[in-house]
């Protein structure tokens, strides 16, 4: 009998102990003023924290509650005072500078990067290369200088999602949300829907961005992330694979007197949007200049509308949140970094090596866009297979 009450006592003994630590820690956290004036320990500032708490509970307790988060853990990449984010990770880490820093200095070892186009206006100039990694879709850079323009104007156009979408100067942007935000590093995760043409359907897209600031440069990384929040669905189609990065910072103007009043912007772009690589490629290449054009006049759209005294969106308040760095920073990163190079020869297209799918998936593409019935998209089918499968002659 003794023996089953000391096997019963055993039992109790583990809730017990739980229970009479619970309550020690409630005791002390809402401990009536007349108890705390009693002791000689008085917050005025409101209820004790766990870290007031600490010093003064037995050593086996605290070792329970975690340290306070230090500033410093910002810059490793963890933000707890953000509505809605808690304590996590950040969705972009220094990892992400890193490699927008090896691909902005040409030192990420990758394949080389072969010039598509240069073009200009009177206050901008375009160069835009490409290059086709082993694995993975096509990858582009591009260089835009902006004349009379600041890198910090620029930094708040491409983060402003709503003057993205009232201005229009990305007009394939149909819907934009903020998922998440940090407000010590800057860090947001938004939801975006983009209008694709022609047979494509709709893309949508989660995605993680930061900036960190060096000097008069700033480091933008936005790229796609997993995201529980939005559920899939089957339209829009989403892209998982998604990177788009700057570097923004001051250029000397065209004018050639010898004054930085010009924004000079590296792009880095690629995508998986579901659709063949090589169609793709054709696309882009065709609608890249026109794009790009549009973006100046949203610039001094925007230069105005800052000039006027309009109040900043809450992404454009965002995109002033910066992380920033210094030279030693980028020092370390030196040694580890293996060169890539850009050849700056034009790359033009010979019609005589025009891929049997692009041929084919163009088809298909014009196909799907006319209705014209079964006779108007067989005939469209019959032309393209004569010129991707042509007959040999003997």
């Amino acid at each position: 009998m003794a023996m089953i009450s000391l096997a019963e006592l055993a039992l109790l003994s583990g809730p017990l102990s739980v229970a009479v630590l619970v309550g020690l820690l409630l005791g002390w956290a809402w401990k009536p003023k007349w108890a705390v004036d009693l002791v000689g320990v008085y917050q005025p500032t409101g209820l004790p924290t766990l870290d007031s708490l600490k010093p003064r509970l037995p050593s086996f307790i605290a070792s329970f509650i975690p340290d306070k988060v230090e500033p410093a853990e910002f810059a490793a990449g963890i933000c707890s005072s953000s509505p809605g984010m808690g304590s996590r990770k950040l969705a972009v880490t220094e990892e992400d500078l890193e490699y927008l820093n090896r691909l902005v200095e040409v030192t990420d070892g990758g394949p080389v990067w072969q010039q598509m186009m240069e073009r200009s206006l009177p206050s901008l100039t375009y160069q835009a290369w490409r290059r086709d990694p082993e694995t993975g879709p096509p990858q582009y850079r591009s260089k835009t200088v902006f004349e009379n323009a600041t890198p910090e104007i620029v930094r708040d156009l491409f983060w402003d999602d709503e003057f993205r979408l009232s201005n229009k100067w990305d007009d394939m942007l149909i819907y934009h949300s903020t998922l998440e935000e940090c407000r010590t590093t800057g860090t947001m995760v938004v939801h975006w829907i983009r209008k694709f043409p022609f047979f494509c359907s709709d893309r949508e897209y989660i995605i993680g961005r930061r900036i960190w600031k060096f000097g008069n440069t700033y480091y933008c990384v936005t790229k796609g992330i997993p995201s529980l929040s939005v559920p899939r669905r089957n339209k829009p189609r989403r892209v998982d694979l998604y990177y788009s990065s700057w570097c923004i910072r001051p250029a000397e103007s065209s004018k050639g007197d010898g004054q930085c009043t010009a924004c000079e912007v590296l792009l880095f772009h690629y995508e998986d949007m579901g659709i063949p690589w090589e169609i793709a490629k054709l696309g882009v290449r065709q609608g890249m200049w026109g794009c790009v054009k549009k973006i100046e006049p949203g610039l001094r759209a925007y230069q105005i509308a800052r000039r006027s005294g309009e109040p900043l969106s809450p992404c454009g308040t965002m995109a002033q949140i910066n992380t920033s760095i210094d030279a030693n920073y980028f020092r370390s990163l030196e040694a580890n970094n293996d060169s890539s190079d850009i050849v700056e020869a034009d790359e033009k297209p010979s019609g005589r090596n025009i891929p049997r799918l692009l041929v084919v998936g163009g088809a298909v593409a014009l196909a799907c866009t006319l209705d014209r019935g079964l006779l108007t998209k067989a005939l469209i089918f019959g032309v393209a297979r004569r010129f991707a499968w042509p007959r040999r002659t003997l």
